[in-house]
């Protein structure tokens, strides 16, 4: 029995959701031309969570709670571990990609944890549309906190790491 001509196509949509779960993107968008008048146009997505802007509400009392020292250490470290998007010290993605700690592979990493970089060092690399794009430090301080892999896939705003 030979397969309907969309046949193809729902595989091809089935895949482009896989890869959207595998990687951990919000959503994912793709023209397919097959000829003049011919052309398949996909967009999958999923819902994010909203959990984080719940939290961040919740954290909305803290200046308030700020007079009293105990009450300010306790929430404090729950914000970093909870969404360190959110961590005034946060290094964000600028962009989709992939990320490299390193110029090429053996080559020492541009930053660790614990390491001192100053405004304008290159953290790591995110590769987008074959292009290599150096994200500098936005400010100076001591990398406290590594929060992407060696050749992960990060999506805009997603928090790389933590200097303070």
């Amino acid at each position: 029995m030979p397969k309907s001509p969309n046949s193809d196509d729902v595989a091809f949509i089935k895949a482009l959701a896989e890869l959207l779960n595998d990687n951990d993107l919000t959503e994912l968008q793709v023209k397919r031309d097959y000829g003049p008048d011919d052309s398949l146009n996909v967009r999958v997505s999923r819902k994010i969570e909203a959990a984080p802007a719940v939290q961040m509400l919740a954290q909305a009392p803290a200046p308030a709670a700020a007079l009293a020292a105990p009450a300010a250490t306790a929430t404090a470290p729950a914000a970093s571990v909870d969404d360190p998007a959110s961590h005034p010290g946060a290094v964000t993605s600028p962009m989709v990609g992939t990320v490299y700690m390193q110029a090429e592979p053996g080559a020492p990493s541009f930053a660790s944890v614990g390491d001192q970089v100053n405004e304008g060092d290159t953290l790591l690399i995110i590769e987008a549309m074959k292009t290599m794009n150096h994200i500098p430090a936005p400010r100076g301080g001591t990398v406290k906190r590594i929060m992407v892999e060696d050749g992960a896939a990060v999506e805009y705003g997603s928090p790389l790491m933590i200097i303070e």
